[in-house]
């Protein structure tokens, strides 16, 4: 039996947004879940605060050993694209960390002299959405492709030009509405189209998950290792493009199957410290 090629079967439902209007898409919340949101907010800004002091160190002296081995051209001739899995295995203490994590590790870059990118991905509905509705009205045709409907969300431009956009945008991260689906494959290649659109001459992209690529709709009609060959197939043409160096931080998960380079943490606490250690290393690599 042939393998289908890898294709959405619609993308009129796929939307792109800048964080700060997310409830354009997934609503207003309610009070109750606002009030959720803002208490999540408040244990990363005040709870996590000798976590986040450790990792304030430990990026400042990562800050000292990149200086000493890269000059200031090579540094502001760099970007760095941070994508986020925003799927719902990474709702709780995943999210926390991840929202801490990217807000600290954005000040760590820009004082480099770093261009930043953060960006998130999962899906704006359950079930396939209103694509899977499409493909249902029009008599459910064999090997449809991706059923489902993208969310990639922008926390971050690498075009924002400030000192730090400060972490309030982060806090957007810890809606209970936003965890979804994963579809890896496809945000890869929006956050490397994305890359290879600045003007920077080093560009490096670093995707942080906690598991294989998974949209039970897009499996169901398509085979169950239709997502991940797809992420398996964009990953060894950016490699083999090598205008962009692309490796991972797997959370509870090992993703060294897909990526070229790659780090792994057990417990979500640990993801800051890891980030800043592949950061130094890819970096600082000749």
């Amino acid at each position: 039996m042939s393998v289908p090629v890898y294709h959405p079967y619609t993308t009129k439902f796929d939307i792109e947004i800048d964080a700060n209007h997310l409830d354009q898409v997934l609503g207003p919340l309610t009070t109750t879940n606002a009030k959720a949101v803002a208490d999540a907010w408040d244990v990363v800004q005040t709870g996590l605060l000798a976590w986040r002091t450790e990792l304030h160190l430990m990026a400042a002296d990562a800050d000292v050993r990149i200086k000493s081995q890269l000059s200031k051209d090579q540094l502001t001739g760099t970007v760095v694209t941070l994508l986020f899995d925003q799927s719902g295995s990474m709702r709780g203490q995943k999210m926390l960390f991840s929202a801490a994590t990217a807000d600290i590790i954005q000040e760590f870059l820009i004082t480099l002299g770093i261009s930043c990118e953060v960006l998130g991905f999962t899906t704006s509905r359950w079930k396939g959405g209103r694509s899977r509705k499409r493909w249902k009205w029009r008599f459910r045709p064999r090997n449809p492709g991706r059923l489902n409907d993208l969310l990639h969300i922008i926390y971050r431009s690498a075009t924002d030009n400030r000192a730090s956009t400060g972490g309030w945008v982060y806090r957007q991260m810890l809606r209970h509405d936003l965890t979804k689906e994963n579809i890896d494959g496809e945000a890869i290649q929006w956050a490397a189209s994305r890359l290879i659109d600045h003007p920077a001459n080093r560009k490096i992209l670093i995707v942080l998950s906690d598991g294989a690529p998974v949209d039970d709709s897009t499996i169901l009609e398509n085979g169950p290792t239709y997502l991940a060959d797809h992420l398996y197939d964009v990953v060894r043409h950016i490699i083999s493009d090598s205008k962009i160096s692309i490796a991972s931080l797997g959370i509870g998960f090992r993703p060294h199957d897909f990526y070229p380079q790659s780090s792994y943490v057990e417990s979500p606490k640990d993801m800051g410290n890891a980030l800043v250690v592949l950061l130094e290393s890819i970096l600082t690599r000749s």
